[in-house]
């Protein structure tokens, strides 16, 4: 009669709630960091559109700065996924880190001195 035999249920699994992740200060660390790098970045994209309606009003020029701000996930995303996994995920994150900040400032720079023409802006748009 081992239909009759009654076992225990499993026991409850608790699953941790949405926002336990933010009690490891580094996970707050890396999370503010990340918005910051975000905001920066959505600032450039608008910021580099602008520049090129009035660099050079075409409006193929000003759609090719969101091409050349775009195109790098697409060609560079699988790489950057094997590099993620063969590599050290926290120097590769500086060193992406890095590179968006040279490059933006770079173009600041060159922005600030009116040295900016619209290929310039956008190969570092592409970077």
């Amino acid at each position: 009669m081992a239909f009759l035999k009654t076992e225990s249920p499993a026991p409850l699994r608790v699953t941790p709630g949405t926002f336990v992740p933010l009690s490891y200060p580094i996970f707050r660390a890396l999370m503010a960091v990340s918005f910051a790098s975000n905001i920066g970045t959505w600032v450039q994209n608008v910021g580099s559109s602008w520049l090129m309606t009035s660099l050079a009003p075409s409006p193929l020029m000003v759609s090719l700065i969101q091409t050349a701000g775009n195109l790098p996930y697409f060609l560079l995303g699988l790489l950057a996924g094997t590099l993620a996994d063969i590599t050290d995920r926290r120097r590769l994150l500086i060193v992406a880190q890095v590179w968006m900040l040279v490059s933006a400032g770079s173009l600041g720079v060159l922005t600030l001195f009116h040295l900016t023409t619209p290929w310039i802006l956008l190969g570092m748009s592409f970077s």
